[in-house]
């Protein structure tokens, strides 16, 4: 319940809305209760007496109150439906813009597909809820609070007999709405699960397809399918459990006012009228009463979905600019690392441990060493993707802690490792990081990433709209792409994590050959498995087990004969196979083909 008092302050920039809404509410529940009452002067001062002008003004009265009332009953449908989408719209694009600014850190361990169930299902049910069930839950507060007070007056006695079903239905509806919540909470977690299911397999979908998986893929969904189903069942069964109840109760109001007002219209202390007009106002709080469960059954899921987004929405950003942070002006591109130690999140070992370095501005550095040595976490603390354990990370002499984030990560141009395109034009893709940049500056960037040439090979060139996370292009071209984009902010620092891994031998010396141009004035990073892209570099760095095992340009490196060497010899001693290999199939070729020949005359010569 408190997290639906929370998301009831979404309602505060929409005052005057609501306030319009509780006063057609108001004037409603006034008309609807005006009804029984006229029904009553009808039989007893009408009817009875044989007043036909009476009945004819009755008459009239009454068609003008419906006439009324559904004009105010359309106006006030409409205008909470029109809150409730605009709860769900300020809602949606909160948690939107949170998610956009949660660690890393965070990420690292949040599944995707429950993210986007929070985002869309839980909202869901916060803005259905916020329309009209709202609405209903005070119309039936305002009818009862109305037809209480109409009824004590009429007849005291009466009212307490008609109402004493409704004390049990009250005590039922309590206990029902704080079952409900923590079974719409599970059926929540199940939704989610079921759409990260989804969203994998729709991601993976090539990787499924590879290994012949999907039969094994269609059992995981049915699993995570059936759970939503066991979850929404044991709804059912509470909802079913005391629906025919709360009706089997309002019934009994209906028959314990005709028994007993019967007896008192007999004996003549009540007269028929009034009898019908209590039957009336019961059979009216019937309708509202018996939507209560429902109503109840929406504020439960709706609660359920509140305490989910709220769980989003209060997990703070561990990473963010600090109010008085230093906007940063165009940087030199001096990185330093003071004795940096990082360690993630439910990991033993520490990343990096221990770790000095100093880059002076205008450097290449190169990082190269075993798979989980450090590279790709190292470069990471520059733009403060993640927050050091010990020691700190300073851009030109700044702490990355101290400055403005914005400030920071728009002077530096990162290509990772996995180019991720987005379902939008090759341009768009380009120019993302600079959504003002002039046709000829995304041109320039894309000719400078060799990727002009195939762009233009496309029949709309770079208007070319690329699939999800640029599936349509091939490895090479994405990461081309990517470079681009990274090389359009010209940035003063850039980093590069195996950026060159999806490209074939002739692109990446195409690629190399404009990266030595443009990391011309600028301090770049360079992460590599292929000693042929880190051999240029001014300083080259081997990582091993979170640090710095060994420092210095190529030629100095193999002079030592350390790790650097061994992985030198062993890419030195792949190369040598792998040409003799190609040379092998060289000589292969041409004795294959003249075999052929030499069947192929044959066959003829027998024909």
């Amino acid at each position: 319940m408190k997290n639906l008092i929370r998301a009831a302050k979404f309602l505060k920039p929409y005052t005057w809305q609501v306030i319009a809404t509780l006063t057609m509410l108001l004037t409603l529940t006034g008309l609807n209760l005006l009804v029984p009452r006229i029904i009553q002067t009808v039989i007893d001062d009408g009817l009875q007496v044989g007043n036909t002008a009476y009945l004819v003004r009755s008459a009239l009265f009454l068609l003008a109150l419906g006439i009324g009332s559904s004009v105010l009953g359309l106006g006030n449908r409409y205008l909470s439906e029109w809150i409730a989408a605009r709860v769900g719209y300020d809602l949606r694009n909160r948690m939107y813009d949170h998610i956009q600014y949660l660690p890393f850190t965070y990420h690292d361990h949040a599944q995707s597909g429950q993210l986007i169930s929070r985002c869309i299902e839980d909202v869901r049910s916060i803005e259905k809820f916020a329309g009209s069930s709202i609405a209903e839950i005070v119309r039936f507060f305002l009818l009862t609070i109305g037809i209480l007070f109409v009824m004590l007056s009429v007849n005291v006695k009466l009212a307490l007999i008609a109402l004493l079903p409704m004390i049990p239905l009250i005590l039922m509806t309590a206990s029902f709405g704080t079952k409900i919540g923590k079974l719409f909470f599970a059926v929540d977690a199940a939704v989610g699960e079921v759409s990260n299911r989804l969203q994998e397999n729709v991601t993976g979908v090539q990787v499924v397809r590879a290994f012949a998986r999907e039969q094994y893929e269609i059992n995981r969904f049915d699993v995570a399918n059936k759970d939503v189903f066991t979850k929404w069942i044991r709804v059912i069964d509470e909802w079913a459990k005391i629906m025919p109840t709360s009706n089997w109760l309002t019934t009994l109001g209906t028959i314990l006012i005709l028994y007993f007002g019967g007896h008192m219209v007999m004996s003549g202390i009540m007269t028929i009228g009034t009898v019908v007009a209590f039957n009336a106002y019961i059979l009216m709080m019937a309708e509202p009463a018996q939507a209560l469960t429902g109503l109840v059954n929406a504020g439960g899921e709706a609660a359920a979905g509140a305490q989910r987004v709220f769980e989003v929405l209060d997990t703070e950003p561990a990473i963010q600019s600090r109010k008085e942070a230093l906007i940063l002006s165009t940087l030199k591109g001096e990185v330093e690392f003071r004795n940096v130690s990082l360690k993630y999140q439910d990991e033993k070992t520490e990343s990096l441990s221990a770790l000095d370095l100093k880059v002076e501005p205008n450097r290449i550095v190169a990082l190269i060493g075993p798979t989980g040595s450090g590279k790709t976490s190292l470069v990471n603390l520059i733009p403060r993707f993640y927050d050091v354990t010990d020691g700190a990370v300073l851009v030109d002499g700044h702490g990355v802690r101290d400055v403005e984030l914005t400030s920071l990560r728009r002077q530096i141009g990162i290509v990772l490792q996995t180019a991720l395109l987005f379902s939008d034009t090759i341009k768009a893709n380009i120019a993302y990081g600079r959504p003002d940049a002039t046709d000829e500056e995304v041109f320039a960037a894309a000719v400078a990433a060799q990727a002009h040439e195939f762009i233009t090979g496309f029949t709309h060139g770079y208007e070319t709209i690329v699939g999800e996370r640029g599936v349509t292009l091939s490895g090479g071209q994405r990461q081309r792409v990517a470079i681009a984009r990274a090389l359009l902010m010209n940035p003063r620092i850039l980093i590069l994590d195996d950026s060159l891994s999806s490209v074939d031998t002739q692109t990446e010396k195409l690629i190399q050959a404009a990266l030595d141009t443009l990391m011309e004035g600028r301090t770049t990073f360079v992460i590599a498995h292929r000693l042929s892209t880190v051999r240029r570099a001014d300083l080259i760095l081997v990582m091993d087990k979170g640090q710095i095992v060994e420092r210095g340009t190529h030629d100095e490196l193999l002079k030592r004969g350390g790790l650097y060497k061994e992985i030198h010899d062993l890419q030195l001693t792949q190369n040598d196979a792998l040409a003799e290999e190609m040379e092998s199939v060289e000589r292969i070729m041409p004795e294959k083909e003249g075999h052929e020949n030499t069947i192929m005359v044959r066959k003829s010569n027998t024909g």
